[in-house]
């Protein structure tokens, strides 16, 4: 088992070196779950970049639900993510249905059918980003259930909402539409997939999913004080949020070509939050 742990790992430090930083922060002896559970979403979260055609994506989703109800066809412990995963899920009672939850709801990104409400995209964030952090949080608690499950909504949902946008000319390129419809509705705006710099309307629309974020960060904010430090590190990667809403803000801000935070930037914005909690809302 420590090989598949060790290969989640590596996994984890080439697909999301966000998290693979973050969970260095964490103690040693939940570092090889944590991973186990950052490889098994970096799996589910790439599916439609490997794909042509939704039919082989929902192939591999039917997979992950099979493998989590021990259904699956096969040796599913020869898959090590799924063998560190399914470990990981025994050994700290970590509950399947959220799993289920993330995988059903990442079957939105194999379609092209656009996020039609602001509700919608939180409620997408809440089964995946913010399911994320909790099952985190409950490893963190030895497999007890930590409770703050609204501070990690919220965490979630900002950290969702703000890869969206720094997605946008991917999303976009390929006929898919995240931001929600009512906002670029209100705004008289449209996503072009050709690309270009942005209209003001569209900017405008960006900068109202913009707020979003903040106001979820806002509210995160207000709970961090009460959180237990054994649970902090699950949600050390929210700190890097405020600092990529900001890099948007420039005024030659142009969402095709989104501006990139630097690595050291990163590492560095989390290890401050490592130090000083508050700024896990406040970059």
């Amino acid at each position: 088992m420590d090989q598949a742990y060790e290969f989640c790992e590596v996994r984890v430090r080439e697909a999301d070196k966000d998290r693979f930083v973050a969970t260095l922060f964490a103690p040693e002896a939940y570092r090889g779950p944590l991973y186990a559970l950052h490889a098994f979403d970096a799996d589910i979260v790439q599916v439609r970049d490997r794909i042509m055609t939704p039919l082989p994506g929902e192939v591999r989703l039917q997979w992950w639900r099979d493998a989590l109800t021990g259904t699956a066809q096969g040796d599913t412990m020869a898959n090590p993510v799924a063998a560190a995963l399914l470990e990981t899920v025994q050994r700290f009672a970590l509950p399947k249905p959220s799993l289920l939850d993330l995988i059903d709801a990442h079957t939105f990104d194999l379609y092209d059918e656009p996020m039609a409400t602001i509700g919608e995209l939180e409620r997408y964030a809440a089964a995946t980003s913010a399911a994320l952090i909790r099952l985190a949080a409950q490893v963190l608690s030895d497999g007890t259930d930590p409770g703050y499950n609204d501070a990690a909504r919220h965490a979630g949902i900002a950290c969702c909402v703000t890869a969206v946008l720094q997605r946008f000319a991917i999303h976009t390129a390929r006929g898919q539409s995240f931001v929600p419809r009512d906002i670029l509705t209100r705004h008289g705006a449209v996503a072009e997939p050709s690309g270009g710099r942005g209209s003001p309307s569209l900017l405008a629309a960006l900068a109202e999913l913009r707020q979003v974020a903040r106001l979820h960060l806002a509210v995160l904010d207000d709970d961090l004080p009460r959180l237990p430090d054994a649970i902090l590190p699950a949600f050390l990667p929210v700190a890097l949020t405020p600092r990529i809403l900001r890099s948007m803000e420039s005024a030659r801000y142009d969402p095709y070509r989104p501006p990139v935070v630097a690595q050291w930037r990163r590492q560095w914005a989390l290890w401050r939050a490592a130090r000083d909690p508050r700024r896990i809302s406040r970059g």
